[in-house]
């Protein structure tokens, strides 16, 4: 990406992120993570590993369960070299559905966790990810959070890790094309549940840190007509428009803000969604500047992502936006057990610290100070349906600043 493409304001910030980020990595890196490495001694007896994977199979985020579960079925094969063991573990995977409802959720992992689960992974919503975190300590099991992007999982506690990206590195993404967004007006549009929270709250710390006026528009995630929230984005007068949305009611938000003018006169900055979503912007399409934390094709076809959509494909899936958390998820899980002990959740939790990967959007990291993923972004635009990728922001560029772990 050409300097001239990168904002004052987020150069400005991003660069004091590339520098706690290269920090990180020279201090916690561990060596280059494959799958299929040696088993450690700790683990010999064969006894099988049990994993709870608690994702939303129903409710309104269905269709990101659905990626992330696929995700992480080719993941386990990828990793296990289709034997479905670890360090000569077998690992029993169990499979619950949350419907995206928290006290479903809970419910589901004490009744796993009581049955012997040492690994729990998954979660589709952040409010659901947030009310699992501390069950997991509470019960010292390792949870793998999923798609869930709330930035207030990651430090939340040592027990806690995370497969997918969050809030921060949309954000970071969004400011290396935005430009320089001192005085300007911004305004964020998103559903009031943690996800939305979670945006406004990183916007707030990203642009509003760089001398932006910062605003949001929160809409009930169980809003069906989305016009009076279009109109409140319009009435407020942005310069940006940040839109930070998740599931089903997607294309009725889009359609009232072209119907409401605000895509002509504002600039608009949004996460790609998945390529079913694509349809939806139509000609608007191309008035959209899009951060993405995946479409399919955005590695460059590394042999990771490769095995990720050829696994995925011959069990009759296809990839999507929230495919490669699961596929992580399970890279995870298979180098916790290999490198740590499937039984011992510290020898897990040391075993993932600091790990570095190959990964499905190429080099990746787990933060060993607050269990961050730090991966790469990317900005791509739509012609017609169909994603392109524009520039790759590395995993330094967009790491999330370092918090303090909880617990």
């Amino acid at each position: 990406m050409s300097s001239a493409s990168r904002g004052t304001i987020g150069h400005r910030h991003l660069t004091a992120l590339s520098v706690l980020a290269a920090t990180a990595l020279l201090g916690g890196c561990a060596a280059a993570g494959t799958a299929g490495s040696a088993p450690s001694a700790a683990a010999t007896s064969g006894a099988p590993v049990k994993v709870g994977l608690v994702y939303s199979r129903t409710g309104l985020l269905a269709p990101y369960g659905a990626q992330f579960e696929q995700g992480f079925k080719a993941g386990l094969d990828y990793a296990t070299h289709g034997t479905g063991k670890a360090a000569g573990h077998p690992i029993e995977v169990t499979e619950q559905d949350d419907a995206g409802e928290p006290a479903r959720a809970v419910a589901a992992a004490k009744d796993l966790i009581g049955k012997g689960t040492t690994i729990l992974a998954g979660t589709t919503d952040s409010g659901v990810a947030l009310q699992m975190a501390p069950l997991a300590a509470q019960n010292k099991t390792l949870y793998i959070s999923g798609a869930a992007a709330t930035d207030a999982i990651t430090g939340i506690n040592r027990y806690t890790f995370r497969s997918g990206r969050q809030s921060y590195q949309d954000i970071l993404t969004a400011g290396t094309m935005l430009g320089d967004v001192k005085g300007k007006k911004v305004t964020v549009l998103a559903q009031d549940t943690a996800f939305g929270q979670a945006n406004v709250a990183a916007v707030k710390a990203v642009l509003g840190g760089g001398g932006a006026t910062v605003g949001s528009v929160l809409a009930p995630p169980s809003a069906a007509d989305l016009t009076p929230f279009a109109q409140q984005v319009k009435s407020a007068g942005p310069d940006l428009v940040f839109v930070a949305w998740a599931g089903a009611t997607a294309p009725a938000l889009w359609t009232a803000l072209d119907q409401q003018g605000v895509l002509d006169s504002s600039k608009v900055v949004t996460g790609m969604g998945g390529t079913a979503a694509n349809k939806v912007f139509g000609a608007a399409g191309g008035k959209i500047s899009f951060l993405a934390h995946y479409f399919p094709g955005a590695g460059g076809n590394n042999p990771v992502e490769t095995a990720m959509t050829s696994g995925v494909t011959k069990a009759g899936g296809t990839p999507d936006l929230f495919t490669p958390d699961g596929f992580t998820a399970a890279q995870m899980v298979v180098h916790a057990i290999e490198s740590g002990n499937g039984t011992d959740t510290d020898a897990m939790i040391k075993a993932l610290e600091g790990w570095s990967f190959d990964g499905v959007k190429g080099q990746e990291q787990i933060r060993a100070a607050d269990h961050a993923l730090l991966q790469p972004m990317f900005q791509a635009k739509l012609t017609g349906t169909t994603a392109s990728l524009v520039a790759t922001e590395p995993l330094a560029t967009v790491a999330p600043p370092v918090k303090t772990m909880k617990g």
